[in-house]
């Protein structure tokens, strides 16, 4: 999905017995938080016991656990003070947010309903804390994002200090500390973070059992057949390879992370500059932000602030995108017309019966997204879970009938696909679930000072309501914000800010939120952080800003 890349790590190679001693305990901890959220999750999408509120007060510090514990097995967790020290760090935010599970659940009644506004201290120092962990990882992860979130804070306690039309009387800090956490009406466990839980994380779940049973790979080895058949083609085979992985990824990124690798050292090789390679699959794993089923966290979103299903989006995206395709595909060949002037026909094995399975698989995960949410007009999270149950059981038994063939029934032959299915969708949701919570505390301190009206006052006034002029206004802002945000976080404050100003000058709903949405991705390529573009670069080994 969207912001949330699966790019290659490095293998950590420990160098002493301590530091393997500690990796495999990392990774032993790791899978073992996975399993536990993982069932926990499928258990709720299967009850929906409790309600996505106290879901988000459970779940939202398990994500946390989960995404440090990622970074200490992969050695990302303060690296500098070595393999020892970090581990004293995360066994403290692991250990601090499991005592917030219990506190928050066990006291959930009295913090939602009996003590809302009078707070005491013991609920303030563990809602405060969890969402000092969850600004932290931003720190490290989103660092433009954890930096506006600190300005808005500020501007939150102290904004009698500032001047002009953002002036304000100013907040206590307990009333900073409540609206980032324990209010669970604005902060880290609001409907930002519930969203990325439930309906976005049901989504998650097809994307998952794909990947893990190698969905995605067959997809690129079938979009290599092509080129392979017709070397001229193979300019379009990364424009059909990406189509193929954009539909089920909803990540530029990783779509570019996936298919990048295969694509553009082929192109390289047919005699396409490197910075071209590389822009070539930048504009096509683009797509991965515009391509239903899985538009990205930014489509959700959209449904939720129009409070429409999730279908209507879909179905209103199919005809962007297909012609953002359709235009990509035409440049990439008049860029072939002039650069490959080698035939190359890349080295792919033959289309295996596994390969066709989960080629065929992929289909019916696309089809019949669409036939239950399109046809049946179920429940976009209900759909996704009917969908990832009858992928499991098929892929499965396609699996083990593979492994009986073989006759190769080794204990890390059978429990692969499935570990990778519980790592696949807890680093995902997980680390989702956290950048929704970092921008729920954005939206908090947007909510409580009232920025949004302020904003869109001087808009409306600079702009006299003329829709063009407004509508260049909203595009320069959303283009600046993406240039140090994801394009979840750009979507959401162009539609907090912009968006209801430009509806109450008269423009269509959908239209509006689908520029928004569209200015959010074009966001991904405004420099100097498009994070495709650094994929793609670091692949084609060409520098970021060209020649």
């Amino acid at each position: 999905m969207a912001e949330i890349t699966q790019t290659d790590e490095p293998e950590i190679v420990p160098q002493t017995r301590l530091e393997a001693g500690l990796l495999q305990a990392a990774n032993l901890l790791f899978y073992a938080f996975s399993l536990g959220f993982f069932i926990y999750l499928f258990r709720y999408y299967m009850t929906g016991i409790g309600g996505p509120t106290l879901l988000a007060v459970s779940a939202v510090p398990l994500a946390v656990c989960i995404v440090y514990l990622n970074d200490l097995r992969k050695g990302n967790l303060y690296p500098r003070l070595g393999p020892v020290i970090p581990w004293f760090f995360a066994l403290a935010y692991i250990l601090f947010s499991l005592y917030s599970i219990y506190y928050l659940v066990s006291e959930f009644d009295n913090i939602r309903i009996y003590r809302i506004g009078i707070w005491n201290n013991h609920d303030l120092i563990v809602g405060g804390g969890m969402a000092v962990l969850v600004l932290e990882y931003a720190r490290r992860h989103y660092f433009a994002l954890f930096v506006i979130n600190i300005i808005l804070l500020l501007y939150t306690l102290f904004g009698y200090m500032v001047p002009g039309t953002f002036n304000h009387p100013g907040m206590s800090f307990r009333r900073v500390v409540s609206s980032v956490s324990v209010e669970m009406s604005t902060g880290i466990f609001e409907r930002l973070a519930q969203l990325g839980l439930t309906l976005i994380g049901s989504f998650i779940l097809v994307l998952a059992v794909l990947r893990a049973f190698g969905c995605i790979d067959s997809i690129l080895q079938a979009s290599s057949r092509i080129a392979a058949r017709s070397p001229k083609l193979l300019p379009q085979a990364a424009i059909i390879g990406s189509f193929g992985v954009a539909a089920v990824s909803g990540s530029g990124a990783a779509n570019a992370a996936t298919t990048g690798s295969a694509t553009i050292p082929a192109l390289i090789r047919a005699g396409f500059p490197r910075t071209t390679a590389a822009a070539v699959e930048t504009a096509s794993s683009l797509g991965g932000q515009l391509m239903p089923p899985l538009m990205g966290i930014a489509a959700f979103l959209m449904a939720e602030y129009l409070r429409e299903s999730y279908f209507e989006v879909v179905a209103r995206g199919f005809v962007p995108a297909i012609v953002y395709f359709i235009g990509v595909a035409f440049a990439v060949y008049l860029l072939g017309m002039r650069y490959q002037h080698r035939a190359v026909a890349p080295e792919v094995e033959p289309i295996r019966f596994m390969d066709k399975v989960n080629i065929g698989a992929y289909f019916l995960a696309v089809a019949g997204l669409i036939y239950l949410m399109g046809v049946e007009r179920r429940a976009a999270m209900s759909s996704a879970q009917n969908v990832f149950i009858v992928l499991f059981v098929g892929l499965t038994v396609a699996f083990l009938f593979r492994v009986w063939r073989q006759r190769d029934f080794s204990v890390r032959t059978l429990s692969n696909p499935f570990v990778r299915l519980i790592e696949s969708f807890s680093n995902i949701t997980s680390e989702l679930t956290v950048l929704l919570a970092t921008l729920g505390v954005l939206t908090a301190s947007f909510t409580i000072t009232g920025v949004p009206t302020k904003v869109g006052t001087i808009l409306m006034e600079g702009a006299g309501v003329n829709i063009a002029v407004m509508g260049l206004v909203a595009f320069a802002f959303g283009y600046v914000v993406g240039m140090g945000l994801p394009v979840a976080p750009t979507y959401i404050i162009t539609a907090v800010v912009i968006v209801p100003f430009m509806i109450q000058a008269g423009m269509d709903p959908w239209v509006v939120h689908f520029f928004a949405f569209f200015v959010a991705v074009f966001g991904e390529l405004s420099p100097p952080t498009s994070v495709v573009a650094a994929v793609t670069s670091r692949i084609a080994e060409a520098p970021l800003s060209g020649p």
